[in-house]
């Protein structure tokens, strides 16, 4: 029969967990900043500004023993046209799909009403574990630290529900990245990768080559454009008739606004402005994509696109 060996049950390997968090927290709390440090590259687009990243921008951290797939979700707030009601909608369904939600929160300011509009709805769902990050924990001492661990800790109270960790970070200094990390994986269920190992973010490309020529677009007149810019990739191809070891990509993307007058300031005096957009972002997407592009773009108005269901459709919202 063979002797049969009897496995003690300490030699059982971990079982594989795989899943998907997201964080929230308002404009600014880091979190583009902190999925890029776990993923370690640079995923989603960060900006000074709320509401760029629009699109479920996915990273991914690989571990042996899990796979965490990090969905970017674009920030809640108080809605104040279609795209704002569209766009907590598209939370609220996205909060409830994830299997952890980290909330972040800066050490360096004080829990505000934006903080606990956002905390206020997180407690409404209820079965997803929680867990707060307090960001940009290089800023303060110790003592303005634990105070704000204290803060969260009562305002998770307060709501009614516990936090699943309360985790100080800084990815400044790279301080507890991985021990974030540590603590995710444990909250995601028990399963196989969902994603095969080389893939860093599953954001079609056209979203993210789209969102840095948005980026290059609002820098320096965000004051007069805030939102009023959207940008629609219309085609990437491989240029014809180039040898392979000088592949060219065509790429050709129309830049949205609302109002004619808007125009003037996008392409700036004798087309100055938007030829630096144009070499800005293709710098980037060349980065991005590791590959030479040509990128053909265009100014037109889409009369308050803002407002009008068909034209966020169009749009992609």
């Amino acid at each position: 029969m063979g002797g049969m060996s009897v496995r003690t049950p300490s030699a059982e390997p971990a079982p594989h967990r795989a899943g998907f968090a997201c964080f929230v927290g308002r404009p600014n709390a880091g979190k583009s900043t902190l999925t890029n440090a776990l993923v370690g590259q640079k995923v989603a687009i960060t900006s000074n500004r709320p509401q760029t990243t629009r699109h479920t921008v996915r990273g991914i951290v690989h571990r042996p023993e899990a796979q965490l797939i990090l969905v970017d979700t674009p920030g809640l707030h108080k809605p104040r046209t279609l795209l704002g009601e569209r766009l907590n909608d598209v939370v609220r369904t996205t909060w409830a799909e994830v299997d952890v939600i980290g909330f972040c929160l800066p050490a360096d300011q004080k829990l505000g009403p934006g903080d606990r509009f956002i905390v206020k709805e997180l407690a409404g769902i209820k079965k997803t574990p929680k867990v707060a990050i307090i960001t940009k924990t290089d800023l303060v001492d110790s003592k303005t630290l634990a105070e704000q661990l204290l803060a969260v800790a009562r305002l998770g109270e307060e709501l009614g529900f516990e936090w699943a960790e309360i985790v100080p970070v800084s990815v400044v200094g790279d301080q507890q990245v991985g021990l974030l990390a540590d603590l995710l994986v444990p909250l995601l269920p028990e399963g196989p990768a969902l994603y095969p190992e080389g893939d860093l973010t599953d954001e079609p490309e056209q979203v993210m080559v789209a969102e840095l020529i948005r980026e290059a677009a609002l820098e320096g007149v965000r004051d007069e454009l805030p939102h009023s810019i959207a940008v629609v990739v219309e085609e990437m191809l491989p240029r014809e008739d180039r040898p392979a070891d000088r592949p060219l990509l065509d790429i050709h993307a129309n830049v949205f606004i609302e109002r004619p007058s808007q125009k003037g300031i996008i392409i700036g005096p004798k087309g100055k402005r938007l030829k630096e957009v144009g070499i800005k972002s293709r710098q980037q997407i060349e980065a991005l994509l590791g590959t030479p592009v040509y990128l053909d773009l265009h100014v037109k108005v889409a009369k308050d696109w803002q407002r009008d269901p068909k034209q966020l459709r169009r749009l992609g919202f």
